[in-house]
């Protein structure tokens, strides 16, 4: 497979991959009338030097665009109406979200907010669609990690900070126009953020595929994804210029992220609350507690294991065999065996717990866990989560 080829993809949005991929940007404001775009990132990525040339080609087109970054790491409520009231007072027609997670899941939540007087809250995945709603602004999503797969679909993870909860908002009217998958944005990505990220996206092709219900083609697509990610994570941590395994980095975290769709689990759910909390690299806390979720769900998962122990390591392999193998990757990329290594304390495991229950990714975990069941793996995972 190369990796550095230029493809066009339709599914499930119109995707645009490859190296240098970022120039299109202007052909599809183009394609779509859109004359006066707002860019919206983490505050992380504000500085870095693709951010000034995408500013640039567009002012070479005759594109005004505006630039607002005031997202965090696990955005914040309050920086998306902030984001809503730039877009407003620019008279801006459409959103460029740039980023990792947070600046998409950003871009994505003001898309939701902008030109009408509905809460950020009414948008809110527990409760039913807010019916009759179908003019979005268009957003374009474009991943500077190889994570999140954030960029075909209108969810966007925030945190509450009234609750102290991260809570999803998303309308099933509202998508991506378009996503750009160029992997030479993800070349300075930093190594440990490399790590988390891709992990990340593992994740969520093993938590996506071991969910009990009859979802096939997501099925595909984690099954993909972990294949193309295992093969290559450890090829982009020892030489991160390597442009093909970017690629393939970036198109398994885009079918991770397609898959998930058919939902996640409580690595996740207890991952949403404990960067709620206190305000963790999501990616790396995800990496933390996979071992011990995947103790947890050993029996109802183990009819699982094999295809996906296959698909990572072209062998058949037993539940021990890919434990092991998992917790080897994760010493291999330098993940912290617990969650005290990145300041999670032992004071508040317990509103760890039931807010982790709430989140909707505790609903479609194989297995069912209590208040006590979910302290227990936090407390675990404190000290020694592998």
């Amino acid at each position: 497979m190369n990796f550095k080829e230029t493809v066009d993809w339709r599914f499930p949005i119109p995707i645009l991959y490859g190296p240098g991929r970022i120039k299109s940007l202007p052909d599809i404001l183009k394609n779509y009338n859109l004359k006066s775009p707002l860019i919206v990132t983490d505050k992380n990525s504000s500085e870095l030097p693709f951010i000034k040339e995408i500013i640039k080609n567009l002012n070479d087109f005759g594109v005004k665009n505006n630039f607002f970054s005031g997202i965090s790491p696990n955005p914040i409520d309050y920086e998306i109406i902030n984001g809503k009231e730039v877009y407003e007072n620019g008279n801006h027609d459409s959103i460029i979200a740039i980023g990792g997670g947070s600046g998409m899941d950003g871009g994505k939540a003001i898309s939701l907010l902008v030109n009408r007087k509905l809460k950020l809250w009414d948008f809110d995945n527990d409760k039913p669609a807010l019916s009759e709603l179908n003019e979005f602004p268009p957003i374009i999503c474009i991943p500077t990690t190889s994570g999140t797969g954030a960029e075909t679909e209108s969810t966007a993870m925030v945190t509450n900070s009234e609750l102290g909860m991260k809570q999803c908002v998303w309308h099933p009217n509202h998508k991506p126009v378009a996503a750009i998958l160029d992997p030479e944005l993800t070349i300075d990505l930093p190594i440990n953020l490399t790590s988390w990220t891709g992990v990340d996206a593992l994740v969520h092709a093993i938590e996506s595929y071991s969910i009990n219900s009859l979802y096939s083609v997501a099925d595909g697509m984690a099954i993909e994804a972990l294949s193309l990610i295992s093969e290559h994570l450890p090829k982009v941590v020892k030489d991160p210029n390597n442009v093909e395994s970017r690629g393939a980095m970036l198109i398994g975290s885009c079918l991770a992220g397609i898959s998930f769709l058919k939902g996640l689990g409580l690595v996740h759910a207890i991952s949403h609350m404990v960067g709620a909390v206190y305000n963790t690299q999501h990616g790396l806390t995800n990496a933390i507690l996979l071992p011990a979720i995947l103790k947890f769900n050993e029996k109802e998962i183990s009819h699982k294991i094999n295809r996906m122990h296959f698909a990572m390591y072209s062998k058949n392999g037993s539940f021990e065999e890919f434990y092991s193998n998992i917790c080897n990757l994760l010493d291999e990329l330098e993940i912290p065996k617990g969650l005290k290594e990145i300041k999670v304390g032992d004071n508040r495991v317990n509103e760890l717990a039931k807010k982790s229950l709430k989140d909707a990714a505790a609903l479609t975990n194989p297995r069912k866990a209590s208040i006590d069941e979910l302290e227990k793996i936090i407390s675990i995972s404190l000290d020694n989560a592998r």
